[in-house]
């Protein structure tokens, strides 16, 4: 089958023909029909995560139908529409497992970066974390919601109760928090890179109260701010903006670095923390409540062929909503 791999950091994506392993106890071969594409993927390419193996293949939003199932696997058939999100295997044994948090265990594997992913015609997947997709949605409109709404979801609910959220970086996750947030009555506050006019207004279309740059203070301070940007210089900016006792979630799996700042900036109990990974019960949850909102990803399809240049969109900031690969005879080179 093709695929899109990784040969070394900073090299571009080349399309090859790869052979899948033989079928493990507890896998699935699952035919992809989409994979969507995450900026965790361009902190991959540019070897800023660590023990990265080459070559790899990307993609952990992965959307496909069951094709074989191993002998162990109770849950899925072939023709089941699973999801493949980034939470690719937990050891469930070690203190973090045991206590509900395999998002933290130690010994866990990554979907398309510590194993194959997504952007492929095909992927194995352990059967114990794939996530029940519905039949009739089409591919793409899922694919976003296996980590951009996922984490976004965690860090949400990281955020606490309370009216004003701040989003920093109105992007795929942001697009999809922001109508859960408002879907609960929140007030969303939007913030982009500096005259990203074009984000600021997809933002109000999706029901932001305020949108506006990264450094600029909103007109009404936030009880909570999560930050999907990876640039540690909005942290001081997001406490800038929050209430006493408001919070700072960070929500990605790579930030630069974070600058000094004068403690009066956290004084007043404010509190910065990150999300890490996901877990099973997040994605069961939030599929949930994604099918009864409607929720609505806004998309721009590429074929397979063409990831490196979705990943490029996705680096300079000109998409709006989320890039999904189409694989099969829509992503045939």
């Amino acid at each position: 089958m093709k695929a899109m791999r990784l040969p070394a950091p900073g090299s571009p994506l080349r399309l090859e023909e790869v052979a899948l392993a033989p079928l493990g106890e507890h896998q699935v071969r699952i035919t992809v029909e989409a994979c969507g594409v995450c900026r965790t993927d361009l902190h991959l390419l540019d070897g800023e995560l660590p023990h990265i193996h080459y070559p790899v293949t990307p993609g952990h939003e992965i959307v496909g139908t069951v094709a074989e199932a191993g002998p162990s696997v109770m849950r899925w058939r072939p023709g089941d529409r699973v999801g493949v999100p980034w939470l690719a295997q937990a050891c469930g044994l070690c203190r973090y497992c045991r206590a509900g948090q395999e998002n933290l265990c130690e010994y866990a594997r990554f979907t398309g970066y510590s194993v194959d992913g997504g952007y492929a015609e095909e992927v194995l997947a352990d059967a114990r974390f794939c996530l029940p997709l519905p039949a009739g949605t089409p591919a793409a409109q899922l694919a976003p919601l296996l980590c951009a709404g996922l984490i976004g979801y965690r860090a949400y609910r990281a955020a606490g109760p309370g009216t004003n959220l701040g989003l920093y970086g109105f992007g795929a996750a942001a697009h999809l928090l922001a109508q859960v947030a408002r879907a609960e009555g929140r007030r969303v506050f939007a913030f982009t890179r500096p005259g990203d006019l074009e984000s600021q207004a997809f933002a109000r279309e999706l029901g932001a109260v305020w949108a506006g740059n990264s450094g600029a203070a909103p007109p009404d301070l936030l009880d909570a701010a999560i930050l999907f940007a990876p640039v540690g210089a909005l942290v001081p900016a997001a406490l800038a903006a929050v209430r006493p006792g408001g919070r700072v979630v960070c929500a990605g799996i790579h930030m630069s670095d974070v600058p000094r700042f004068p403690y009066e900036l956290l004084w007043g109990e404010r509190s910065v923390s990150s999300v890490a990974n996901l877990t099973r019960a997040d994605g069961e949850e939030f599929l949930a409540i994604a099918a009864q909102l409607g929720l609505t990803p806004t998309v721009e399809t590429f074929p397979l062929s063409e990831a490196n240049r979705a990943l490029e969109r996705l680096r300079a900031g000109t998409l709006q909503g989320a890039a999904v690969l189409v694989a099969g005879p829509q992503g045939a080179p």
